[in-house]
Order: C-alpha cells, then sequence, then structure tokens
C-alpha cells in the first residue's frame, strides 16, 4: 500500500500550531504520513525544541526533513548543527517514523553519519526512527541515477530509498516506475515538474512507498507535487492497483482540460478500474511519436488509450497510419482524430467523436434538426483538428461552409483535402476559403475553432470575432473552447444579442463516447455534468 504524505514547512517556533492545524486537515483530506520541513525552522533560536514538538504533537505518523540548498532546500547552516537536531528528534519521547537525508551527505560527511547512526542504535522502542537516504535533481535524470539506487540499497542502515528529477517527459516517468517495480526494499520515485504528475500519481500501482502532495496549490515543497485533495478525489489514488488501467489526454498544454475530473468519476461512478492523467506532450510530430510509442511499448504501464486534443489531432492519424493500426473512416476522411484506444490485443485504432458531439451540440442549441442545417452558411474559424472535425460534419450535413484562419495556405490546403472528398451519402463537401481581414456577416453560424479564449491558452481574454462583424438574434455563435465556460466569444455574442452555445455540451457528448468505446459501459452523464459544475 501506498501513502499520501504531504509534505508541510515551518519556518519559526511560532508557527508550529498553525501548522499543527493544516496537518490535522492535511490527515481529513487523506494524507497518512506527515513530512515536516524543518528547512529555515532548523537554523533559528529554540528550533530544536520546535521540532520535537511538532513530532510529538502531530496527528500522523511524520518524517523529519531538513533539506540542503544544494538539493533544493532552505538549510544552509552548519552540518553538525544539523546532525545535533536530527539526532535530538531521534532520541526523544516521541520520535518521527522517518528522517531523510540526502544520500550525498550521509556518505560524505562521518560526523553526520556517525551520529545519526548512534541516535537510532540500541533504540528497543515499539516505535523507532527509520532512514531515508534520498538523491535529488532539479535539472533532469542524475547521471549516476543507477548507481545511486545500487549504493542506497547497499548502505547500513538504509530502510527506504528516494530519487526525485526533473522529468524532462512524459517518458521520464517510466524510468521511475520501473525504478520501483524493481526495487530492493521499500523506495520513493518521483519525477519532478510538469511532467511528472504520472509518477505521483501511479506510485502505488508500481509499489512506491509513498507519494507526496501539498495542502494547497500555493504550498507546494517541489515543483509538480498535486494537492492531496487532486490525488484523492480526482485521481482516487487509493484505488489504484496493480491492475488498474492507464488512460490520459494528449494535448500541449493539457492543464486546463476538465478530462481528468470526468473520466475518472466516471470510472469510479461504474466501476471501472482506471485512472486517466494529463499527458503534456510539445507540438511537434517527433515528440508525440516518441512519447505515445513508449507509453503502448511499456507492458507494464497498461497504456489503455487518450483523448488527444489540440495541437495533436492530425499527428494521431499519423501515428496510427505509420503504426500499422486501424483507422476509423471518418477519421481517415477528416484526416484528424481524437481517441486512441488500444485494444486487448494491443492493437490500435483512432476514431474521431468531436465530429458527430460538435453536430448535436450545435443543433441542440439552435434547437433544429440536423437535417435543417442543410443550406446554412456557417463560417468556421480555425483549421486545426477540431476545425477538420467541424467543417466535414457540417459539410456532410449540408451547409455552405467558409473556413477562416490566419495562415491562409492552412485553410486553402483543408478546403482542398475536403472538397476533394464526398460524405457517406455522396455529396460533394461545400466548402471555400474567405479572407481572415475581411470576416464580415452574412452567415448565420460562427463556428470557433481556435484557441482564443482558452484558459491556458495563448490568448486567453481574445475573441476571434472582430468588434465589426455584425452579430444579432438570427445569429449563432458555437464555442468549441469549455474552458472557461464563458469566454470572450460567448460574452460578446450575448453582448450583441445572438443565440450563444458554449463548448461544455459538445465537450460532454464526445468524452461520452470516447467513454464508452474505452470501457464498453454507458457513460454516466449526470456524473460528468456534476463534476464540471463543481469545477466552477
Amino acid at each position: 500500500m501506498s501513502f499520501i504524505t504531504v509534505s508541510l514547512p515551518v519556518a519559526r517556533p511560532a508557527d508550529v500550531d498553525p501548522a499543527l492545524g493544516r496537518a490535522a486537515e492535511a490527515v481529513d483530506a487523506g494524507a497518512r504520513l506527515i513530512e515536516w520541513r524543518v528547512d529555515r525552522l532548523a537554523s533559528v533560536s529554540g528550533g530544536a525544541a520546535a521540532v520535537i514538538d511538532l513530532v510529538k504533537r502531530s496527528p500522523a505518523p511524520c518524517i523529519v526533513t531538513c533539506r540542503l540548498k544544494a538539493e533544493g532546500g532552505e538549510y544552509d547552516g552548519d552540518e553538525a548543527a544539523r546532525a545535533g537536531l536530527l539526532a535530538a528528534v531521534t532520541k526523544s519521547d516521541s520520535p518521527p517514523r522517518y528522517i531523510d537525508l540526502e544520500l550525498a551527505s550521509y556518505r560524505s560527511d562521518g560526523l553526520l553519519r556517525q551520529t545519526i547512526e548512534e541516535a537510532m542504535a540500541g533504540d528497543e522502542r515499539d516505535i523507532r526512527t527509520a532512514l531515508i537516504l534520498s538523491v535529488h535533481d532539479f535539472e533532469g535524470r542524475p547521471a549516476d541515477l543507477l548507481q545511486s539506487v545500487e549504493t542506497m540499497a547497499a548502505t547500513q542502515g538504509r530502510a527506504v530509498s528516494k530519487v526525485a528529477w526533473w522529468a524532462r517527459s512524459i517518458r521520464s516517468n517510466l524510468e521511475a516506475l520501473d525504478l520501483l517495480a524493481d526495487r530492493a526494499g521499500p523506495m520513493i520515485a518521483v519525477c519532478m515538474g510538469p511532467f511528472g504528475l504520472m509518477s505521483r500519481v501511479l506510485a502505488g500501482r508500481f509499489g512506491g512507498l509513498l507519494t507526496y502532495a501539498s495542502l494547497r496549490a500555493d504550498e507546494a515543497t517541489a515543483p509538480g507535487q498535486p494537492t492531496v485533495g487532486e490525488l484523492g478525489e480526482v485521481y482516487r489514488f487509493g484505488r489504484i492497483g496493480p491492475q488498474t488501467k492507464v488512460y490520459g489526454v494528449i494535448g500541449w498544454p493539457v492543464e486546463q482540460s476538465l478530462g481528468p475530473v470526468i473520466h475518472n468519476a466516471g470510472f469510479e461512478a461504474t466501476g471501472h478500474d482506471g485512472v486517466y492523467l494529463p499527458l503534456p506532450i510539445p507540438p511537434e510530430y517527433e515528440h508525440f511519436k516518441a512519447t505515445v510509442g513508449a507509453l503502448l511499448d511499456h507492458r507494464r504501464l497498461g497504456f489503455r488509450g487518450a483523448s488527444v486534443t489540440s495541437p495533436h489531432k492530425e499527428n494521431l492519424v499519423r501515428f496510427v497510419r505509420e503504426s500499422g493500426g486501424t483507422i476509423h473512416p471518418a477519421s481517415a476522411r477528416i484526416g484528424a482524430a481524437n481517441t486512441l484506444i488500444v485494444n486487448d490485443d494491443r492493437s490500435i485504432e483512432c476514431i474521431n467523436t468531436d465530429a458527430p458531439a460538435a453536430v448535436s451540440a450545435l443543433c441542440a442549441g439552435m434547437g433544429i434538426e440536423p437535417s435543417a442545417l442543410k443550406g446554412q452558411r456557417v463560417a468556421v474559424l480555425g483549421a486545426g483538428g477540431v476545425a477538420r472535425a467541424i467543417v466535414a460534419a457540417l459539410s456532410d450535413a449540408g451547409a455552405a461552409v467558409t473556413i477562416f484562419n490566419r495562415t491562409q495556405a492552412r485553410a486553402e490546403a483543408l478546403a482542398a483535402e475536403l472538397a476533394g472528398l464526398r460524405s457517406d451519402s455522396g455529396t460533394p463537401a461545400r466548402v471555400v476559403v474567405g479572407d481572415p481581414g475581411a470576416l464580415g456577416g452574412g452567415f448565420e453560424v460562427f463556428v470557433n475553432c481556435t484557441p482564443l479564449g482558452m484558459a491556458g491558452g495563448p490568448a486567453p481574454g481574445e475573441s476571434p470575432l472582430p468588434d465589426g462583424v455584425g452579430l444579432d438574434s438570427s445569429v449563432t455563435v458555437f464555442e468549441t473552447v469549455y474552458n472557461p465556460r464563458r469566454t470572450p466569444l460567448i460574452e460578446q455574442a450575448e453582448l450583441q444579442g445572438a443565440k450563444a452555445i458554449g463548448g461544455l455540451d459538445m465537450f460532454l457528448r464526445q468524452a461520452a463516447m470516447q467513454f464508452e468505446r474505452w470501457t464498453g459501459k454507458a457513460a454516466p452523464m449526470e456524473v460528468f455534468q456534476k463534476r464540471v459544475m463543481s469545477e466552477e
């Protein structure tokens, strides 16, 4: 069993009581261990007594860590003083469950090592302090990582080995998880930074002793730490086991995605043993190919599928084609897909749920049947993966679509591709390209397929429609961005009296189709909607 450990820094003796209150809050939220970070407290008058008091009154078993600045901490005092403090708390009437020391310091400083060994030796109490030896690298994978792991395992007195390094990509997590799976004794392996969440969430699946969390997002003691609430409530950390299937959302960025919130809630509601993670992959195809290939090749991981969002929807089709997988007809025609499926036999497929979800959400918002789209004049803003799906779906329904895109050549290429294709009914696509500098009225529907207005995107405060575009009650504006729910475009449309349709309905509809393909179970739409509302 792996434990959620909340790290709490304490700087002054006066902070002890408030810190204990926060520790109690962390335990209520699901923490089973508390890490007292006493880097600053160790250097002030009365610090040792305050640390002993913290440990004695801790609401859960605890780790005491006084981390050196050289390994990401804040302690820059005398090493003999640090050793004396850790020895004093270890020999106190209420010792901590663990103390954490850097491997380099423990091996190079004979006085430190002797002091700690003597403090822990000959202790016959029921509660004894155990030693965590740790290695940290805030720049990347330590060059001597494997050697350090072997050294820690062979060091006398070591109870737990810990390695933490800055992840350069999602692939870094796979090595950390392999270290846990192949561990010689209790181990902690953590990847730090924006790519490192996988190692933290899946620690228990691979036998890690614990995973670190913060009480609140602004209190993280290491880059990339999730909160205890996120681990427990969103990722269902306590439910993750050796057979848990792994899914995720691939994109750049993905921090704003509500996918983890709804899909993990859906797994809980339907009893599906799965966990869904954000999987940030930089925009270039080389990054996508290398990372998705590594996820598929890692047999221990249990990777079973992913949602794929901007800018990788076209990359997904290319990857599946190059891998010899199955591209469903709509995805092949559109040239973009948003769903990767990994079957029991490890074969892969890609499908596009954006297209049907967009049509059904647009029609529901307009209060019409899909057949009523025939002849509608529609302006689609953007020419990326979601635009490809929506342009194809609307032209299939008989709408007259005009594409507007900042890069004219990209819009022209998309229009040319679709113009050469026919829908399932044999109807040729009615798609032309407009001049983005002359975007005006004359359209009954505007569809935003750009990231403008998206939280975490390139321009969260901008609308893709110029102020001069005439909007009134005869016009419908359809936003595909769903986070935030009220984008600048939605506010602009409502202010001018147009019918405004937010992106959340489309998002939920396409996510439901993904969920059903991955699990074989009907998506719990009420659960999806409830979780989305709770995030607002």
